[in-house]
C-alpha cells in the first residue's frame, strides 16, 4: 500500500496581462458560463468573509485547452488584471517519489513555457474585456504538494516528526540532503489549525496537509497571494520606470524651460496623475480579499504573504510613492518660484521698453 494514498500536486502560473478585466464580459467571451470563486474557509465564518469582486473560474476543457503534460487545467481571472493558470494532476506513491516529482516541477522552464503559450492564447481571446493589456508579461509561478490521506492516519506534529526531511527536500527542490539548519527554517514556517490540519509554505512551494474540502480554502489563499505579489512586482517596476523618465527631465530641461518653469508643470503633472493611479490600484489589489472573523484565512495569509516577501514588496511601493509625492511637491514649488522669476522678467522688459521710447521722444 503506498504511504500516500491521495493527493495531488498544483502548479500555479500566474500573469499580469492588463491593468483591469472587466469580469462581466467573460461568460461571452468564453462561450460558457463561468463561476465566481468563493472562499471556503476552514472554520464557520460570517458571509462577509469573501472577496469584494470574486475572481472567475472556469476550467480549461470549456476553452478547448486540454491536458498540459499530464495536468489538468483551470482558468481563474482577478478584475486587477492577473490572469491565473492553474495545473493539476492527482498523485499516490511514497514520500521519495512526491519528493523526485517535485524536483522535477519546481521552477520548469518548459512546462513555463507551455503555461504562457496558452495564456497569451487565452488573451487573445479575452482581449475585448481587458483594460490596458499588456505587450510582456509579468509572471509568477508556485507549486503545492496536497497531501489528502495517508496509509495511516497521522497528527501534523507526527508528519513533520516522521517526514520532515522528505518535505523539506521537496519544498526546496533539493536533490542533495538540506542541513539541519535548513531543514529547521524550513519547517518552522508552519500552521495547523486542527490536529489533524498542516500547511508548510516558502516563497516558491507548499504543502498542505489536509482533508479534501479544507484544502480548498488554503490553495485559495496560496493563489491570491501570489497574485497581489504579482501586482506589487508590477507597480514596484512601473515606479522605478516612471521616476528614472521624470528624473531625466528635471535634470536636462530646454534653455527656456528654466525661465517658464514648464519642465517642472508637467513633472507635476505626469507625478500627480501616477501618484492616484498607482495609489488607486494598490488600494484595490489590497482590499480585493477581507479575512475579518476569519482567524485561520488570516493567520494563513499572513503566513504566505511572510513567506513571499508581499510586506517588502509593498513598503517598496509605498516608499517610491511618497517619493513621488515629495517631487511633486518640488515641481509645484519650482513652477511658481519660475513664474514669478518669467513675470519678474516681463516686468523688467517692459520698463526698458518704456525707457527706450523715452529716450526715442516717442513717449513722454
Amino acid at each position: 500500500m503506498p504511504q500516500i494514498q491521495a493527493a495531488h500536486v498544483v502548479v500555479f502560473y500566474l500573469f499580469d496581462i492588463a491593468e483591469t478585466i472587466d469580469l462581466q464580459s467573460i461568460p461571452e467571451l468564453i462561450g460558457s458560463r463561468a463561476i465566481a470563486a468563493r472562499l471556503a474557509p476552514k472554520p464557520a465564518t460570517p458571509a462577509y468573509v469573501q472577496y469584494e469582486k470574486p475572481p472567475l473560474s472556469f476550467d480549461g476543457d470549456l476553452v478547448d485547452v486540454g491536458e498540459i503534460e499530464g495536468f489538468k487545467t483551470r482558468f481563474r481571472l482577478y478584475d486587477y488584471g492577473v490572469l491565473s493558470l492553474a495545473l493539476s494532476r492527482p498523485f499516490s506513491g511514497s514520500w521519495a517519489d512526491l519528493v523526485s516529482l517535485g524536483q522535477t516541477h519546481i521552477e520548469n522552464v518548459d512546462l513555463e513555457q507551455r503555461a504562457e503559450h496558452v495564456c497569451r492564447t487565452m488573451v487573445d481571446r479575452l482581449r475585448p474585456a481587458l483594460h490596458d493589456a499588456r505587450q510582456r508579461f509579468l509572471s509568477e509561478d508556485y507549486l503545492v504538494y496536497v497531501v489528502n490521506e495517508l496509509e495511516r492516519p497521522l497528527s501534523a506534529d507526527a508528519v513533520v516528526a516522521e517526514r520532515g526531511e522528505d518535505i523539506a527536500a521537496m519544498l526546496r527542490g533539493e536533490r542533495q540532503p538540506l542541513s539541519e539548519q535548513e531543514k529547521t527554517a524550513v519547517l518552522n514556517h508552519r500552521l495547523s489549525y486542527l490536529a489533524d490540519d498542516l500547511v508548510i509554505a516558502t516563497w516558491n512551494a507548499a504543502l498542505v496537509y489536509d482533508t479534501s474540502a479544507g484544502t480548498k480554502a488554503a490553495l485559495e489563499i496560496l493563489e491570491f497571494a501570489n497574485s497581489q505579489l504579482l501586482e506589487f512586482r508590477y507597480y514596484d517596476d512601473l515606479l522605478d520606470v516612471q521616476l528614472a523618465s521624470i528624473y531625466a527631465r528635471l535634470q536636462r530641461p530646454r534653455w527656456y524651460e528654466t525661465w517658464i518653469g514648464s519642465r517642472y508643470t508637467r513633472a507635476a503633472r505626469q507625478v500627480h496623475s501616477l501618484f492616484i493611479d498607482v495609489n488607486e490600484l494598490t488600494d484595490h489589489t489590497e482590499n480585493a480579499l477581507k479575512f475579518v472573523g476569519d482567524i485561520y484565512a488570516a493567520r494563513l495569509f499572513f503566513l504566505v504573504a511572510d513567506r513571499l516577501g508581499l510586506d517588502t514588496w509593498k513598503a517598496n511601493v509605498q516608499e517610491k510613492l511618497k517619493t513621488l509625492d515629495d517631487i511633486y511637491r518640488f515641481a509645484v514649488e519650482q513652477t511658481s518660484m519660475s513664474r514669478g522669476q518669467f513675470l519678474e522678467l516681463i516686468v523688467v522688459v517692459i520698463l526698458v521698453l518704456e525707457l527706450a521710447l523715452v529716450f526715442m521722444g516717442v513717449m513722454k
